[in-house]
């Protein structure tokens, strides 16, 4: 059977998805047997929060790089890399060894700052503009994806093998996506320079960003919009819990069900945003909705029926949640094709900086106001900041 000169969009989209979903699973594993592990590892169960700000840093470091791994080695065998270094810090994380587990998040962050970049390269020459807005929706849905695997399957295997197991899964998955790679790779890598630099200047995407208004206005939004977005998903089980009354079961089933809403905001919106409204209104509408739903989570009290708070909670994370997408197709067309890959990197530095500062800073208003509702009602304030970043850059935009 021949292999296509140029892939179709369906197939880089089944591609890319499929390796940020096994990413994501890598990253967020440990947070579903953080109980187990923390017993395994003699430490406290909230130390998880440490383990994934590792990550997450060492995904700003591949986020500024990927753009020239994308350019010299091509986009294809950067994700084979991004999901060879996932499969050994898995490894390094079944080890049971506190050094080795913080050596596993970074491994497991520079694997994940590694695919969105050859992801965007991938899915920006094949998809028409269009669809654009869908496709890299549809591709971010990896994300929720990969957590929702992770709380299914992750426990399971805990009990039945203990946790190691868990890890074990994840690094046969990563490493069988990137084996299955290979059988593409020189036909969607075709496009490579292989005289290209590997060690270029990092900071260079930074700096496209920075003369360019709507690249950097994309990216301070993409910065406080991921600040929202990680302080919702971790913090909604600890509020039901401790303010609304609600049993740890009835709060992990809202929170299984924030995940699959942000599976369906992100294609949703995504294609609402090329049906109807255009990439840069939508995400302006996005943090306006945040924002409301925020403020009526603000709201909420323990004398509140259960399908009330669904019915606010879940839309907050569907907004939350699916601005992704669209972001990143607006990325996309915003840049030259040849520096996508490493402008999707460099904006992808603010984002993961979103999430590093947001949820201590959530942690710290608690501490001040004392209530997890009035602090989720406070984080309307970046979601309205983010949204007028963009306002105002639409005014002082140049042609690009």
């Amino acid at each position: 059977m021949s292999i296509p000169r140029l892939p179709t969009y369906i197939s880089v989209l089944a591609i890319t998805t499929g390796a940020q979903a096994l990413v994501s699973l890598a990253m967020l594993t440990p947070a579903a047997i953080a109980p187990a592990i923390a017993e395994g590892l003699a430490l406290p169960a909230s130390k998880i929060g440490w383990w994934i700000s590792f990550g997450y840093g060492g995904a700003m470091v591949t986020s500024l790089i990927g753009g020239n791994s994308v350019r010299r080695l091509g986009a294809t065998r950067s994700t084979q890399i991004g999901l060879a270094l996932a499969a050994l810090g898995a490894a390094a994380m079944a080890m049971g060894s506190l050094p080795l587990a913080v050596l596993a998040a970074l491994l497991i962050g520079l694997g994940y700052g590694m695919t969105n970049p050859a992801a965007s390269h991938l899915l920006a020459k094949t998809t028409s503009a269009k669809r654009r807005n869908l496709v890299f929706s549809l591709k971010q849905t990896g994300v929720p994806l990969g957590g929702t695997i992770a709380g299914l399957i992750a426990p399971r295997l805990t009990q039945t093998w203990d946790w190691p197991a868990a890890l074990v899964a994840v690094v046969i998955s990563c490493l069988g996506l990137a084996l299955a790679l290979e059988w593409v790779r020189r036909p969607w890598d075709d496009d490579r320079d292989p005289k290209a630099r590997l060690n270029g200047n990092p900071f260079l995407g930074l700096a496209l960003i920075w003369r360019n208004p709507r690249l950097k206005a994309l990216s301070w939004t993409g910065f406080a919009y991921a600040a929202v977005q990680l302080s919702v998903s971790s913090f909604a089980v600890t509020m039901l819990v401790t303010e609304l009354s609600w049993s740890l079961v009835q709060a992990g089933i809202l929170l299984s069900a924030l995940q699959v809403s942000g599976v369906v905001g992100r294609i949703v919106i995504g294609s609402a945003a090329d049906r109807f409204f255009g990439g840069l209104p939508t995400l302006v509408g996005l943090g306006g909705i945040t924002a409301c739903l925020a403020l009526l989570t603000g709201t909420l009290s323990p004398h509140w029926p259960v399908l009330w708070v669904f019915a606010i909670l879940l839309p907050f994370g569907a907004a939350a949640l699916g601005w992704n997408g669209v972001y990143l197709a607006e990325l996309a067309h915003a840049a030259e094709p040849a520096q996508i890959p490493r402008v999707t990197g460099a904006s992808l530095f603010f984002t993961y900086g979103g999430v590093l500062v947001g949820p201590p800073c959530f942690a710290a208003l608690h501490d001040v106001v004392g209530s997890y509702t009035l602090t989720y009602a406070l984080s309307a304030l970046p979601a309205v900041v983010g949204a007028a970043i963009l306002i105002w850059s639409k005014r002082e935009a140049r042609p690009i």
